[in-house]
């Protein structure tokens, strides 16, 4: 069944005019064409939102300059209960369904959560996201297990809660700001149910939201006191020795425990998240998670041209493109754990990977 059109009362139509400049962000062209007999059609409520998620994917640097408008025009529209779930809805399919996108939707999830005014019977707009993520977060043990397709939609998913979690802030009675502690609670689920099934293309995903978060998430588990990354760091050693997945994904967990093993790159781990400030502290950014160029080279959201080098690194084609097309090939171009396989093992990793073997059979016998 089709859902209800949002019906925009009189009084806002003057405003949101489809001809009006404030009702489009700078740059916006007009999709709207009046009837023969003169008399305007209006966007609707998915119209206008969808409008602007393809306009962000197209022009994710307009995110600074147009996200108030767009903000301040939803709080003129979205007033009932089913506008703000079909705003959710919205963003929640463009967020997984668009690739490179899911940066972008963590970012404006977050923005639309401090910023819609709306409160509906069913919660405002952050707690229908979580819920949202809920309804798919309980199919992950048959969507690990599922066909091909199935699986890629919940990678998507996977890698858009992980973003989630580093970019959605919660504002604390006392004004401090903090991480969703359900999405962090979440994602170690999720990495579960991933390596429950190591095929592939699921371990690559757990391997994307490790690079992604992995150094995040350690230092919350730590503040708790908890051991949740030794255990996903033994899980992944299970992994190499004993499942039948392919030599270069092997490579990737070996590379990923190498990169854990030297505290994700970073220098030293800050005291506790909330504490940490770019003036107390000289690593500050470095809690955030380290990316790599085309040409291999690191940063972070402490280099100057962060947003640019960000921005290249959403534009390039995705890491795994020619993997997920014929289901054989790993070898992309650029990426600094795939560049230069042969055939055989480089002896570097080959010399790796038998000490790791070695160092496994003797903790199997202590």
């Amino acid at each position: 069944m089709a859902k209800p059109q949002v019906v925009v009362a009189p009084v806002l139509m003057s405003k949101l005019s489809a001809n009006a400049p404030e009702f489009y962000p700078s740059g916006y062209s007009n999709f709207t064409e009046p009837y023969e007999d003169g008399v305007e059609d209006y966007p609707t409520l998915s119209e206008y939102v969808q409008d602007f998620l393809n306009h962000l994917t197209e022009q994710p640097g307009s995110f600074e300059t147009e996200i108030d408008q767009f903000a301040e025009t939803l709080n003129g529209w979205v007033t009932t209960d089913d506008a703000l779930q079909e705003l959710v809805e919205l963003v929640y399919q463009q967020a997984t369904s668009i690739p490179n996108f899911s940066y972008m939707g963590a970012r404006l999830c977050n923005y639309l959560s401090h910023h819609l005014t709306i409160s509906s019977q069913s919660g405002n707009f952050r707690q229908l996201l979580l819920q949202r993520c809920r309804t798919e977060y309980e199919l992950r043990d048959q969507a690990a297990k599922g066909d091909e397709a199935a699986r890629k939609r919940f990678h998507a998913f996977v890698l858009f809660l992980g973003e989630l979690y580093l970019k959605l802030e919660i504002k604390g009675t006392n004004g401090q700001v903090t991480r969703a502690d359900i999405l962090q609670a979440g994602l170690r689920e999720l990495l579960n149910a991933l390596f429950a099934n190591p095929v592939d293309d699921n371990l690559i995903c757990a391997v994307k939201l490790l690079k992604l978060t992995g150094s995040v998430l350690e230092d919350a588990w730590k503040e708790k006191g908890k051991t949740d990354m030794e255990e996903v760091i033994q899980r992944i050693e299970n992994v190499v020795l004993d499942a039948h997945c392919s030599r270069d994904v092997k490579q990737m967990l070996l590379k990923l425990v190498e990169l854990r093993s030297s505290n994700w790159g970073r220098v030293h781990v800050t005291s506790t998240y909330r504490e940490a400030t770019p003036e107390n502290d000289p690593n500050y950014f470095m809690n955030e998670p380290t990316f790599y160029t085309s040409d291999g080279v690191p940063f972070t959201a402490a280099d100057p041209d962060y947003q640019e080098k960000y921005q290249e690194l959403l534009e390039r084609e995705d890491l795994f493109a020619d993997y997920e097309e014929n289901g054989t090939d790993l070898s992309g171009a650029g990426d600094p754990y795939l560049d230069d396989l042969d055939d055989e093992m480089d002896p570097e990793i080959e010399e790796a990977y038998e000490k790791f073997c070695l160092e496994s059979e003797r903790k199997q016998k202590q």
